[in-house]
Order: structure tokens, then C-alpha cells, then sequence
């Protein structure tokens, strides 16, 4: 059964969601991000994923308060990502109770600490794989790098990650549809678990991408539009009408 992870992206302790990765074209949804949170989770999520911006854009730790405050909510599965480039903020963020921790950027200047971090904390170790054009993008989505993601997602799984964090950005915040021929093929050509991110607009694609086999589907902003209702979704995907 898929995993669906709602999504709540921080910027200067705020709710907001992105166009494209576009830091110009952001919209506020919520100055309580704990308030967004525990929404989520009355509606049935046991599992949130969780973006602080500020940290991937420049590095900062100005959302952590705002994570921890999250994580202290209950028992749910939590993943954080946004600026984790240290085994210091790893482990700030383990201890914070955050259940698994997203490598974006520096899963690709530096591939020897993933393969350190995964040594050290096992599947607690994710990787976001941020793509545009079909090639990883970094730095908060900033900078395309000229590295085939699909490539990079295979040396991942030969450097021991467990989990990936697949987004098509030419999809992100557009409420048009996500990739779903991206996702068949991913799920063909690798074992790695996968999540998908981008675009999730309809429950037909949820309800496809678990078909095709994927681990998890993060939604964003088809729930803040209204688009998609997270209690049926969650209902959907356990075979419930």
C-alpha cells in the first residue's frame, strides 16, 4: 500500500508552497505550521513530509524550531528535508524526533557522506533527487547540474539508500498532473523505495502510482488548492470507498 505524505513546506516559520521551485512565486498558506500539522493528522496521516526552504536555499536553521514543535506532536512517521549537509544536523534533527532525514544537495558534491551517513544511520538516511529537464537540480532547485538523474538514482542504490525522494520541479505547484510515465520507468529499473513529488493533482494518479508499485506519494499543493481531500485519499489507497 502507498504511503501518503502531506506535505508542509517552512519559509521564515511559515506555511507556503513554491511554483516550479520559483522562490518569487510563493504562496502563504499558514503562519502556524502546527496548526497545519495537526490538521494532517486528525485527518488520518501517519506520515508527514516536512521542507524547510530557508535551509536549502542558503543553509540557515530557521525553521528548526518550527520542526521540532512538529515532531513533538505524536507518534507518526516524519521525514525532513531543506539544508541537511552535516552529520551535526543530522543528528539535531534525529534527536528532535524526526523519523528519517532528506539528503539533497550534498548527495551530489559529496557522495562519500551519503554513503558515510547511510553507513551510520541506515535507512534513516533519505535522498531528494530534484530534477529538471531530466537532469539534478541543487541548491533549493536554483542550480541544474548537468548530472542524468536517472543515473544518479542508480548510484544512490549502489551506495546503500534505501529511499528516494523523486521530484519532477516542471511539475511542482502547477495542480496539472504529475509524471506518471517518469515513475513506471524509475520503478522498473531500480529497487529503491520511491517517493513521488510533483504535481500529484488527482486521486486516479495516486491510486496509479500504487499500482506501478511506488512507495510513497507526497501531496502539496492539490491539498491547500482543495483538489484532493486527504481523509478519502487516505481512504482511497487502503481500498476503502
Amino acid at each position: 500500500m502507498i504511503q501518503i505524505y502531506p506535505a508542509i513546506d517552512l519559509s521564515g516559520g511559515r506555511v507556503v508552497r513554491l511554483t516550479q521551485g520559483d522562490y518569487d512565486r510563493m504562496t502563504v498558506y499558514s503562519d502556524s505550521p502546527l496548526d497545519t500539522a495537526r490538521a494532517f493528522l486528525e485527518a488520518g496521516a501517519t506520515h508527514l513530509h516536512v521542507v524547510d526552504l530557508d535551509g536549502a536555499k542558503d543553509g540557515t536553521l530557521a525553521n528548526q524550531k518550527a520542526i521540532a514543535g512538529i515532531a513533538s506532536l505524536g507518534s507518526f512517521t516524519m521525514q525532513v528535508g531543506g539544508g541537511i549537509r552535516s552529520r551535526d544536523r543530522i543528528l539535531r534533527y534525529l534527536d528532535a524526533g524526526v523519523s528519517r532525514v532528506i539528503l539533497g544537495t550534498v548527495a551530489v558534491r559529496d557522495p562519500d557522506f551519503v554513503k558515510r551517513s547511510v553507513d551510520e544511520f541506515g535507512a534513516r538516511i533519505a535522498v531528494g533527487v530534484d530534477a529538471r529537464d531530466g537532469m539534478v537540480a541543487v541548491n533549493g532547485w536554483l542550480e541544474k547540474t548537468s548530472i542524468s538523474a536517472f543515473d544518479f538514482c542508480l548510484e544512490l542504490q549502489k551506495n546503500g539508500v534505501e529511499t528516494i525522494i523523486y521530484t519532477d520541479i516542471s511539475k511542482d505547484g502547477n495542480l496539472t498532473g504529475t509524471n506518471l510515465q517518469l515513475y513506471r520507468k524509475l520503478a522498473q529499473v531500480t529497487s529503491l523505495h520511491i517517493i513521488a513529488s510533483g504535481g500529484i493533482t488527482y486521486e486516479e494518479e495516486v491510486l496509479e502510482l500504487d499500482r506501478m508499485g511506488i512507495y510513497g506519494a507526497i501531496l502539496g499543493k492539490a491539498l491547500y488548492a482543495g483538489k484532493l481531500d486527504l481523509r478519502r485519499v487516505l481512504q482511497l489507497t487502503k481500498g476503502e470507498s
